[in-house]
């Protein structure tokens, strides 16, 4: 076998590593073992693999065969499917260029291994075991590991550089969600740990490879702590290697794994994982020292569902419904209730019943098929077992636009999978035809509310949730996967109020992807709020195209993605049929592609509830003006500028403005007390219209981008109070902050947010200013929170339309 040659160029061999694929999978394989993995990487023509040869078990290495190696030393290294770690395994050695020490280590090796990984595979519960090795012991054990052993590979030695981050791991995978991603940060070894020890984006930087190119991932890796060290930022570090070899390198692999995607159409294979771990700095280039591949056939892609017919889901033309009881308020009736209470026209509401003529003055007809019009929605609201049928009715009929299937049973459960994929594979079917088929909504699904499509279909009672106008133009639309997620949300903030409100459930046929692609291009709907537990396969790609399809628009969407930890993966599963994903990937590629996520229900509420408010604001950085009358709420504000790893910079003040504020304060007789500075405790003793003047000359300030002022409720001097003795405390009084506050936000065109922390006594001060489009937090740690994590995701999306 001639030797791997370490070539570099910029031109990738696809037909010779196909060719390289045809005879592995020839050979009943799907992975590479490690010099064919090297002999792909040379193909890519932008990294150069270590010389090798391989030796195959029961052959011996010839003086032809080390001819290759110079130097007095060389790495033999085991080949084996089975061995994925070596280092566990003992199974590389460095030895001295001698044929006769090469031959009696390559025979020791091949000898002792398998006794080696027997044992660390009984002492470690099988971990990094194949499968077919997980049901023996013993001496069967260590048969079957000699058995799979294939030879040895004499690489050439390569010195490293052993200091912290010298070693580079970069890896591509097919993921369920995304498709293949490529990632790339600390490697060798101690990978596993790096990861565990740091924040995800700093040992290790992922993102979508259909996002993405050599140039763009270099951007997103220039943040991290490998890149860092690569590039001699750190203290007593020269820069091994050159940007634009990193963006060659990251550009050749990204470029390999779009040609070997399921999103190539004309792909031959599908690459699953390539890993190159550790990649070692040598002469200012990254050179291989391990690496594994595993392949597989492309599969079909299931249609694209017809997403303009959503626009049918969300302002009807006319409704059928089934599951309406005649005689009690089930949730048919109560559904129907809700349609007409919404004023949508009964005249155009149809129940499918057969037997009987109205219900509450709509009338009835027998079944789909009696139907003398094409519904633009079904509602369907019967037990999940007549499901599966009235959809077989619904393709045969061709009778309905848009469903929603509001029972659950559909795929949550495992007695349900069969049958709903069975389900699912016939809508999808439909799909491909030249009318689309029939698109679904579910199934456990709540519903939708659209108040552009003037109708209501939730099966909540209007007592129970009451959805009021909050606001004077409704330009928000908010997906949840579950229902009761987004009614909660909107029961303890109604200041949301979205234009539309959509519950996915299972998302057997209409996606995340799908219906955030629809707001994108609505007109209406300028900020998206989505709950997501689980994207369908390959879902988070066409979700994350959105999202800067969407940004691209000045459009904000803000995601809160479940599932953080293994015990929120398993009961996202348990709830809507949902597959959670690796965290830290969905993340970053949604991030990447201009979406502020939220890591917590609370977060996820406070960042929409101020994107709603602060859409048409200008961000143009993240210095921050704070002002309050308490002391412990300022010292709290500049304590929560850091979120995660994101931060605001408190802003120094112009002299212009220290000197306005110093006259603000003579006037209200407390410059003896306090010193301007920035957060400015401006003492209990100042009025309402004291915080107004001192937060407005901040704001107007060319060093603040924006404005946090605590409202100080429980002070003597602030009118904050709807019912009180004493005029002084009124907030209906003109000279109350409850009145003149609005004036000063809608006057500026930065942001600027309010804090009332107090109890009960202040909820209608409150809700007074959050009526009147003002920013408000119940405490300061949130209000400063919220606002560093949406002003980092604005001016993320700036930074990506440049």
């Amino acid at each position: 076998m001639n030797p791997l040659n370490a070539n570099f160029s910029t031109e990738i061999d696809y037909l010779h590593i196909t060719k390289e694929l045809d005879a592995i999978l020839a050979n009943d394989r799907d992975a590479l073992l490690e010099h064919e993995v090297y002999q792909l990487l040379n193909l890519t023509g932008a990294i150069a693999s270590p010389i090798c040869q391989f030796i195959e078990t029961g052959t011996s290495v010839t003086e032809q065969q080390l001819g290759h190696f110079n130097g007095d030393k060389v790495v033999l290294k085991i080949v084996s499917p089975s061995i994925i770690h070596k280092t566990e395994a003992t199974g590389v050695r460095i030895v001295e260029n001698d044929p006769k020490v090469i031959a009696e280590t390559i025979i020791a090796m091949e000898n002792e291994i398998p006794r080696v990984l027997q044992q660390y595979f009984e002492k470690h519960s099988y971990k990094g075991a194949q499968q077919a090795h997980r049901s023996l012991s013993g001496q069967q054990l260590k048969e079957a590991i000699k058995n799979d052993i294939q030879g040895v590979l004499i690489v050439e030695f390569i010195p490293l550089d052993h200091r912290f981050g010298s070693e580079v791991l970069i890896g591509i995978r097919n993921t369920r969600e995304f498709g293949l991603t490529i990632s790339a940060g600390l490697g060798g070894t101690d990978t596993e740990i790096f990861a565990a020890g740091f924040a995800w984006g700093q040992a290790m930087v992922s993102a979508s490879v259909e996002l993405n190119d050599g140039q763009s991932f270099f951007n997103h890796f220039k943040d991290s702590l490998c890149y860092q060290l690569l590039s001699g930022q750190t203290r007593g570090r020269d820069r091994l290697i050159s940007d634009e070899i990193l963006i060659a390198q990251f550009d050749s692999l990204i470029k390999l794994a779009k040609y070997y995607s399921p999103s190539n159409p004309d792909a031959p294979y599908i690459i699953e994982e390539l890993e190159i771990n550790p990649l070692a700095v040598v002469e200012g280039k990254l050179r291989p020292l391990d690496g594994m591949c595993r392949f597989s056939l492309p599969k079909p892609l299931p249609n694209d569902l017809p997403i303009h017919k959503i626009d049918k889901l969300m302002h009807p033309s006319s409704i059928g419904i089934i599951g309406v009881s005649a005689n009690k308020m089930n949730f048919g009736r109560i559904i129907l209730s809700n349609l007409v209470g919404s004023g949508y026209e009964k005249s155009k509401i149809t129940i499918i019943k057969p037997d009987c003529d109205e219900i509450d003055g709509i009338k009835c007809t027998e079944s789909l098929s009696a139907l003398d019009h094409k519904l633009d929605l079904f509602i369907v609201a019967v037990g999940s077992d007549a499901v599966f049928g009235l959809v077989d009715e619904m393709i045969a009929t061709d009778s309905v636009e848009t469903v929603m299937l509001i029972p659950g049973g559909l795929g949550e459960t495992e007695a349900s999978r069969e049958r709903t994929a069975e389900m699912i594979a016939k809508i999808n079917k439909t799909h491909g035809t030249e009318n689309g088929g029939p698109i679904f909504l579910g199934g456990n699904c709540l519903g939708v509310v659209s108040h552009p499509g003037g109708y209501d279909s939730w099966f909540i009672p209007k007592e129970k949730l009451p959805l009021p106008e909050k606001k004077a133009v409704r330009n928000s639309a908010f997906i949840s996967q579950s229902g009761a997620f987004m009614i909660t949300r909107i029961s303890k903030n109604p200041w949301f109020d979205p234009a539309y409100m959509a519950a996915l459930g299972n998302q057997n046929d209409i996606s995340h992807g799908d219906m955030l692609s629809y707001f994108v291009d609505n007109p209406v709907v300028d900020i998206i709020g989505v709950y997501i537990e689980g994207f369908n396969d390959r879902d988070g790609l066409k979700f994350a195209k959105a999202v800067r399809r969407a940004t691209a628009k000045g459009k904000q969407v803000v995601v809160y993605k479940a599932g953080r930890s293994s015990a929120g993966q398993d009961a996202a599963m348990g709830h809507t049929a949902s597959i959670a994903g690796d965290y830290a990937v969905c993340e970053e590629i949604l991030q990447q592609s201009g979406a502020i996520t939220c890591s917590s229900i609370s977060e996820f509420n406070d960042v929409f509830y101020l994107a709603n408010k602060m859409f048409s604001k200008t961000i143009s950085g993240n210095r921050l003006g704070a002002v309050s009358g308490a002391g412990f709420e300022t010292v709290g504000m500049a304590d929560s500028i850091h979120v995660e790893n994101l931060s605001m910079e408190m802003a120094e003040l112009t002299e212009a403005t220290n000197q306005r504020l110093k006259e603000i304060l003579a006037a209200k007789r407390l410059d003896a007390l306090m010193e301007v500075r920035n957060p400015f405790d401006i003492n209990p003793g100042a009025d309402d219209e004291a915080h107004l003047l001192c937060a407005e000359a901040m704001i107007e300030d060319p060093n603040v981008d924006a404005v946090v002022l605590g409202l100080d409720p429980l002070s003597p001097m602030m009118r904050t109070m709807d019912k009180s003795r004493r005029p002084g405390f009124d907030i209906h009084s003109d000279e109350s902050v409850v009145q003149m506050m609005p004036k000063l936000v809608a006057a500026q065109d930065k942001p600027i947010i309010g804090v009332m922390d107090g109890g009960d006594l202040y909820h209608m001060a409150t809700d007074m200013l959050k009526d009147s489009d003002v920013a408000i937090f119940r405490s300061c740690d949130r209000a400063v929170a919220a606002l560093t994590k949406y002003i980092h995701g604005r001016l993320q999306a700036k930074k990506l339309l440049e």
